[in-house]
Protein backbone atom coordinates (compact mmCIF):
# COMPACT_ATOMS: atom_id res chain seq x y z
CA UNK A 1 0.00 0.00 0.00
CA UNK A 2 1.07 3.55 -0.90
CA UNK A 3 1.37 6.30 1.79
CA UNK A 4 -1.45 7.97 2.98
CA UNK A 5 -1.82 11.69 2.10
CA UNK A 6 -2.28 14.12 4.52
CA UNK A 7 -6.05 14.14 5.92
CA UNK A 8 -7.82 17.03 4.10
CA UNK A 9 -9.73 19.84 6.44
CA UNK A 10 -13.32 18.56 7.04
CA UNK A 11 -15.19 19.61 4.18
CA UNK A 12 -12.83 22.16 2.77
CA UNK A 13 -14.23 23.94 -0.06
CA UNK A 14 -11.90 25.79 -2.83
CA UNK A 15 -12.09 29.39 -2.84
CA UNK A 16 -13.13 29.18 -6.26
CA UNK A 17 -16.51 27.08 -5.48
CA UNK A 18 -17.80 28.34 -2.67
CA UNK A 19 -20.46 30.19 -4.97
CA UNK A 20 -20.55 26.85 -7.52
CA UNK A 21 -21.68 25.10 -3.80
CA UNK A 22 -24.85 27.66 -3.91
CA UNK A 23 -26.19 26.26 -7.85
CA UNK A 24 -28.65 23.78 -8.68
CA UNK A 25 -25.96 20.94 -7.80
CA UNK A 26 -25.86 22.07 -4.09
CA UNK A 27 -27.37 19.44 -2.71
CA UNK A 28 -25.62 16.90 -4.08
CA UNK A 29 -22.32 19.04 -2.86
CA UNK A 30 -23.63 19.07 0.58
CA UNK A 31 -23.81 14.85 0.31
CA UNK A 32 -20.71 14.96 -0.87
CA UNK A 33 -19.11 17.41 2.01
CA UNK A 34 -21.13 14.93 4.45
CA UNK A 35 -19.43 12.17 3.42
CA UNK A 36 -16.10 13.49 3.19
CA UNK A 37 -16.81 14.34 6.90
CA UNK A 38 -18.68 11.11 7.82
CA UNK A 39 -15.16 9.27 7.01
CA UNK A 40 -12.92 11.99 8.33
CA UNK A 41 -15.41 11.58 12.09
CA UNK A 42 -15.18 8.00 11.73
CA UNK A 43 -11.46 8.27 11.39
CA UNK A 44 -11.72 9.80 14.54
CA UNK A 45 -13.84 7.22 16.34
CA UNK A 46 -11.23 4.74 15.61
CA UNK A 47 -8.01 5.74 16.40
CA UNK A 48 -9.46 7.19 19.63
CA UNK A 49 -10.91 3.88 20.63
CA UNK A 50 -14.42 5.76 20.84
CA UNK A 51 -17.71 3.50 20.50
CA UNK A 52 -20.07 6.21 21.17
CA UNK A 53 -20.59 8.37 18.00
CA UNK A 54 -23.07 11.25 20.10
CA UNK A 55 -20.15 13.56 20.89
CA UNK A 56 -18.21 13.12 17.66
CA UNK A 57 -21.12 14.25 15.77
CA UNK A 58 -22.24 17.05 18.37
CA UNK A 59 -18.85 18.46 17.85
CA UNK A 60 -18.69 18.39 14.05
CA UNK A 61 -22.25 19.98 13.94
CA UNK A 62 -21.36 22.63 16.59
CA UNK A 63 -17.88 23.56 15.12
CA UNK A 64 -16.88 22.12 11.52
CA UNK A 65 -19.96 21.45 9.08
CA UNK A 66 -20.47 24.45 6.99
CA UNK A 67 -17.77 26.96 8.99
CA UNK A 68 -14.50 29.04 8.88
CA UNK A 69 -11.88 27.67 10.57
CA UNK A 70 -8.42 29.81 10.25
CA UNK A 71 -9.64 31.42 7.25
CA UNK A 72 -10.65 28.58 5.36
CA UNK A 73 -14.65 28.21 4.49
CA UNK A 74 -15.74 24.86 5.34
CA UNK A 75 -18.31 23.25 2.93
CA UNK A 76 -21.76 22.98 4.15
CA UNK A 77 -22.67 19.08 4.60
CA UNK A 78 -26.25 17.48 4.92
CA UNK A 79 -26.53 17.29 8.73
CA UNK A 80 -29.08 14.35 8.56
CA UNK A 81 -26.62 12.65 5.73
CA UNK A 82 -23.73 13.09 7.86
CA UNK A 83 -25.10 12.12 11.09
CA UNK A 84 -27.08 8.83 9.62
CA UNK A 85 -23.99 7.68 8.31
CA UNK A 86 -21.65 8.21 11.36
CA UNK A 87 -24.11 6.72 13.80
CA UNK A 88 -25.52 3.72 11.53
CA UNK A 89 -21.61 2.97 10.59
CA UNK A 90 -20.94 3.11 14.78
CA UNK A 91 -24.09 0.93 15.58
CA UNK A 92 -23.29 -1.56 12.71
CA UNK A 93 -19.79 -2.18 12.64
CA UNK A 94 -19.55 -5.70 13.21
CA UNK A 95 -21.88 -6.78 10.58
CA UNK A 96 -20.27 -3.74 8.01
CA UNK A 97 -17.15 -5.34 9.00
CA UNK A 98 -18.01 -9.28 8.24
CA UNK A 99 -19.69 -7.66 4.94
CA UNK A 100 -16.62 -6.20 4.05
CA UNK A 101 -14.34 -9.04 5.18
CA UNK A 102 -16.76 -11.28 2.45
CA UNK A 103 -15.07 -9.83 0.04
CA UNK A 104 -11.27 -9.37 0.85
CA UNK A 105 -8.32 -12.00 -0.15
CA UNK A 106 -7.51 -13.95 3.26
CA UNK A 107 -4.04 -12.17 3.13
CA UNK A 108 -5.58 -8.63 3.55
CA UNK A 109 -7.87 -8.80 5.80
CA UNK A 110 -9.74 -5.69 7.47
CA UNK A 111 -7.27 -4.70 10.13
CA UNK A 112 -4.58 -4.44 7.99
CA UNK A 113 -5.90 -1.53 6.07
CA UNK A 114 -5.70 2.36 7.32
CA UNK A 115 -7.76 3.58 9.62
CA UNK A 116 -8.91 5.52 6.71
CA UNK A 117 -9.25 3.23 4.29
CA UNK A 118 -11.53 1.32 6.69
CA UNK A 119 -13.70 4.55 7.54
CA UNK A 120 -14.44 4.72 3.86
CA UNK A 121 -15.30 1.54 3.16
CA UNK A 122 -17.71 1.18 6.50
CA UNK A 123 -19.28 4.18 5.10
CA UNK A 124 -20.09 3.18 1.45
CA UNK A 125 -21.07 -0.27 3.25
CA UNK A 126 -23.32 1.24 4.94
CA UNK A 127 -24.76 3.13 2.54
CA UNK A 128 -25.26 0.21 0.48
CA UNK A 129 -26.74 -1.66 2.46
CA UNK A 130 -29.26 0.77 4.34
CA UNK A 131 -29.81 3.81 1.96
CA UNK A 132 -32.19 2.26 -0.69
CA UNK A 133 -32.59 5.97 -1.56
CA UNK A 134 -29.19 6.60 -3.13
CA UNK A 135 -28.08 4.64 -6.23
CA UNK A 136 -25.28 1.95 -5.37
CA UNK A 137 -23.55 3.30 -8.73
CA UNK A 138 -23.42 6.71 -7.06
CA UNK A 139 -22.27 5.43 -3.50
CA UNK A 140 -19.36 3.56 -5.02
CA UNK A 141 -18.50 6.86 -7.35
CA UNK A 142 -18.74 8.67 -3.75
CA UNK A 143 -16.66 6.72 -1.34
CA UNK A 144 -13.70 6.10 -4.43
CA UNK A 145 -13.61 10.13 -5.26
CA UNK A 146 -13.29 10.19 -1.59
CA UNK A 147 -10.59 7.82 -1.43
CA UNK A 148 -8.40 9.41 -4.02
CA UNK A 149 -9.04 12.63 -1.95
CA UNK A 150 -6.75 10.72 0.96
CA UNK A 151 -4.40 8.41 -1.25
CA UNK A 152 -2.41 8.49 -4.35
CA UNK A 153 -1.91 4.66 -5.02
CA UNK A 154 -4.01 1.63 -5.34
CA UNK A 155 -6.40 2.28 -2.70
CA UNK A 156 -9.05 3.93 -4.67
CA UNK A 157 -9.38 1.50 -6.78
CA UNK A 158 -9.45 -1.18 -3.80
CA UNK A 159 -12.19 1.08 -2.80
CA UNK A 160 -14.12 1.13 -6.01
CA UNK A 161 -13.63 -2.76 -6.05
CA UNK A 162 -15.07 -3.36 -3.12
CA UNK A 163 -17.94 -1.61 -2.89
CA UNK A 164 -18.65 -2.81 -6.29
CA UNK A 165 -18.51 -6.11 -5.10
CA UNK A 166 -20.92 -5.36 -2.29
CA UNK A 167 -23.47 -3.46 -4.56
CA UNK A 168 -23.60 -6.18 -6.86
CA UNK A 169 -24.42 -8.67 -3.49
CA UNK A 170 -26.76 -6.45 -1.60
CA UNK A 171 -28.51 -4.58 -4.57
CA UNK A 172 -28.13 -6.34 -7.65
CA UNK A 173 -31.08 -5.39 -9.50
CA UNK A 174 -29.62 -2.33 -9.85
CA UNK A 175 -26.40 -2.74 -10.81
Amino acid sequence: MTTQKELPPHGLLPRDSESAARGPRAGNRRRSVARLAAVQALYQLEVNGEADPEPVVREFARHRLGREIDGDRYGEADPALFSDLVRGVAGDLGCLDTMIAETLIEEWPLRRFDAVLRAILRAGAYELAHRPDVPPRVVINEYTTIAHAFFSGKEPGLANGVLDKLGRTLRSSEM
